[in-house]
């Protein structure tokens, strides 16, 4: 009987090593070196802007490159002194992925997420506007898009495509993210999600800053048109794309 648990805990042991070593030089389960941080990962789910899980996205599991998760480390012990977390809506991102959103964004007849997600934006205007593009930060593994939330954190419900409300909208009416309040819903293509956005509340400006003074002071530079996004300035591989799926 002992040996066969043995025997168990090493082909669990070799099968999680192996796959490991599949991955590029220098990237992590981010919940390997951050095991409490929150995971959120809204592309392995329909509740994005595309309204099905995406493709590339084959596994509930956060890739990182090991810098960027180091620096997000020494956020997230800043942020538990005050019973905080980081929640992470997405990191690396295959290229297959980005490729998949242009494809959405190329089908005009594609409106089903258009309540939530770009209600006062014309889905031709996404390429123009720059919400969509055909190359992305998160390809090279060191770009990701997270909240803070409370510990313990509060109760989110579960998401029902059908009950679309505006992602701009208050707290109260939009979909009930467990995060603190930061004046949309992540991924909201709209002129509220500007990081420095003068008409959004005073306690929804002092959360992002709080989220983007932390995250400045280690390392990570801001997308100015989202509060959510940010790349760590001395990157790893600032010219590669790559496109291993996540599983």
């Amino acid at each position: 009987m002992k040996q066969s648990f043995l025997l168990i805990l090493l082909f669990v042991f070799l099968s999680k090593n192996l796959f490991t070593q599949n991955l590029p030089k220098g990237f992590v389960e981010i919940t390997d070196v951050i095991p409490d941080i929150i995971l959120d990962l809204r592309y392995t789910t329909n509740h994005n802007f595309i309204g099905a899980p995406v493709d590339g996205y084959n596994a509930k599991k956060c890739y990182i490159t090991r810098a960027a998760a180091d620096s997000l480390l020494k956020v997230q012990i800043e942020l538990r002194q005050f019973n905080l977390s980081l929640k992470v809506y997405d990191a690396y991102r295959p290229q297959r992925a980005v490729d998949h959103f242009v494809r959405w964004a190329e089908d005009l007849r594609d409106t089903l997420t258009k309540r939530e997600f770009y209600p006062n934006l014309n889905k031709d205007r996404l390429f123009i506007d720059g919400y969509i593009a055909k190359k992305s930060g998160h390809s090279r593994g060191s770009t990701i898009d997270l909240t803070i939330v409370s510990i313990p954190i509060p109760y989110q419900p579960e998401y029902n495509i059908e009950d679309q409300c505006e992602c701009f909208k208050s707290i109260d009416e939009r979909f009930k993210d467990n995060s603190l309040d930061m004046g949309t819903g992540f991924d909201c293509f709209h002129q509220l999600s500007h990081t420095l956005n003068k008409e959004i509340g005073a306690q929804q400006k002092a959360n992002r800053l709080l989220l983007k003074s932390l995250m400045e002071k280690y390392g990570f530079k801001n997308l100015a048109e989202e509060w959510w996004h940010f790349t760590l300035i001395n990157e790893p591989y600032p010219d590669t794309y790559f496109d291993f799926e996540i599983k």
